[in-house]
């Protein structure tokens, strides 16, 4: 079991709501936002305090999920001294050995972008993502700022797989991934070896924890994230490595 009191801002905070709009995971239901101020600049200590209580950043903006009478997306970070990879796990981090990871600033360059489109097109094109466009991208995952930082993925020369994190006081927040959609690189599992790769990261940088966001446990497509044990979830104000009723 693991419990974390979170750290409490300096100042007041002003806060808002969306109206009520159609759920990117659940068909059928409405979902709303709480996002902080967007005249607030999200700087270290305020996203300090919030990343703990599950808040998440889309580029200046941190949000979490609000929604009345719904609780089905709950925070979850991999406890990353006691994660133990899996057999299926260990064997994608071996298959990957041949790949350089390079870490960048947050900053808009086009190799990155042309990879993001081809992602979003072959991967995404039912998505509120699609059609990419260079604004949605730089709005979406560009920030400069130091905590804003992007893994490349290289297998000698080409580009494979690009993942935003952010490096918090806690922990490292893995913002999104996106990758080489060629069926030549399916045994690779890149998505699942960015995740490894950032536990790895957040171990060597002394951080406590890797942020994973938010899982549904009606949401086929975030079961990927229970395959990380042991996992915590966030209950109220308290991690636990139980899941909330």
């Amino acid at each position: 079991m693991s419990s974390s009191a979170p750290p409490q801002p300096t100042r007041d905070l002003r806060f808002f709501l969306t109206v009520p709009h159609e759920c990117s995971y659940l068909p059928g239901r409405e979902a709303t936002t709480l996002f902080l101020d967007p005249q607030e600049s999200p700087g270290q200590g305020v996203y300090d305090a919030l990343g703990l209580l599950g808040f998440r950043r889309s580029g200046r903006h941190l949000y979490r999920p609000h929604c009345e009478g719904c609780s089905a997306c709950i925070s979850v970070r991999i406890p990353v001294d006691d994660f133990v990879p899996s057999r299926t796990q260990r064997k994608l981090m071996r298959r990957n050995a041949d790949l350089e990871i390079l870490e960048r600033p947050a900053v808009f360059d086009a190799e990155h972008y042309a990879l993001y489109a081809r992602y979003i097109r072959a991967r995404h094109a039912d998505g509120d993502m699609y059609p990419p466009s260079h604004e949605q991208y730089r709005t979406f995952l560009t920030l400069e700022h130091p905590y804003a930082r992007l893994l490349e993925f290289r297998l000698e020369e080409k580009l494979l797989a690009v993942t935003a994190i952010d490096l918090l006081s806690h922990g490292l927040s893995a913002i999104y991934t996106f990758f080489d959609p060629s069926v030549v690189h399916e045994r690779r599992s890149l998505g699942t070896f960015a995740v490894l790769s950032q536990v790895k990261l957040a171990q060597a940088r002394g951080l406590p924890h890797v942020y994973l966001g938010y899982w549904i446990r009606e949401a086929p497509k975030m079961n990927y994230k229970r395959a990380f044990k042991p996992l915590e979830f966030l209950n109220g104000r308290h991690w636990r490595r139980t899941i909330p009723v």
